[in-house]
């Protein structure tokens, strides 16, 4: 028996070893008009295993892309499109440095943070609805982690402490009850769960209709 971890490396597994085999054949046809016609042919059975819409030049730009990077570069045949570069796709990609910030209440992460302190510098007369606001949206990112409850005093202690003491509310004001922010957030995640459901049946139904062959065009150009 002759396992695959015995067999050549697969480079994509996207699309299976079969169509490895199908594209290291094609390269080794000599003829280079029969090795065209094998690449198109190769070119519309990845186009089957792939969803998704197959009306636009990105589609088979990226299917012809995948058919050199898998033959390892070396396949010569006549593409519709530009070849890929192998430096250029065998690049590794540039390190980014994981963000390092220091957050006092990991509740309301450090963007919040940010604003506030951004904002305790700023004068003008809406500044007091922006206060307001900020602090209606710390009680919610803080119920986001702790469901139960928060206390209006310890909420205004916090944006105390993240304005050095430069921001308060208006006497007047009042935080909306945290029996409020939960409603108005469970019926939120009912809306989005219905929508994203609704999305999801129409792609589904979308997919089912382009990938019937009856209603497939291939377009190689």
């Amino acid at each position: 028996m002759e396992y695959n971890t015995q067999k050549e490396k697969l480079i994509n597994g996207e699309y299976g070893r079969h169509i490895q085999k199908m594209i290291a054949y094609c390269a080794g046809i000599k003829n280079r008009d029969l090795r065209n016609e094998q690449a198109k042919s190769i070119i519309h059975t990845m186009a089957m295993l792939n969803p998704g819409p197959k009306d636009t030049e990105d589609f088979w730009h990226n299917l012809w892309d995948q058919l050199f990077i898998i033959s390892n570069f070396q396949l010569d045949v006549d593409s519709p499109f530009e070849r890929p570069d192998k430096e250029t796709v065998q690049k590794r990609p540039q390190i980014i440095p994981y963000p390092k910030h220091q957050i006092t209440f990991r509740p309301y992460g450090h963007l919040m943070e940010s604003i506030i302190k951004k904002v305790a510098e700023e004068e003008g007369d809406a500044k007091e609805i922006v206060v307001n606001n900020i602090a209606k949206h710390l009680k919610k990112q803080y119920l986001t982690w702790n469901r139960d409850s928060v206390s209006d005093e310890l909420i205004l202690e916090h944006l105390d402490t993240l304005s050095n003491g430069k921001l308060h509310l208006s006497g007047d004001f009042q935080l909306p009850s945290t029996q409020s922010i939960l409603k108005d957030a469970n019926e939120k995640n009912i809306s989005n769960t219905k929508s994203n459901k609704a999305k999801k049946k129409k792609k589904k139904k979308s997919n089912k209709q382009q990938n019937n062959p009856q209603n497939q065009q291939f377009n190689t150009k």
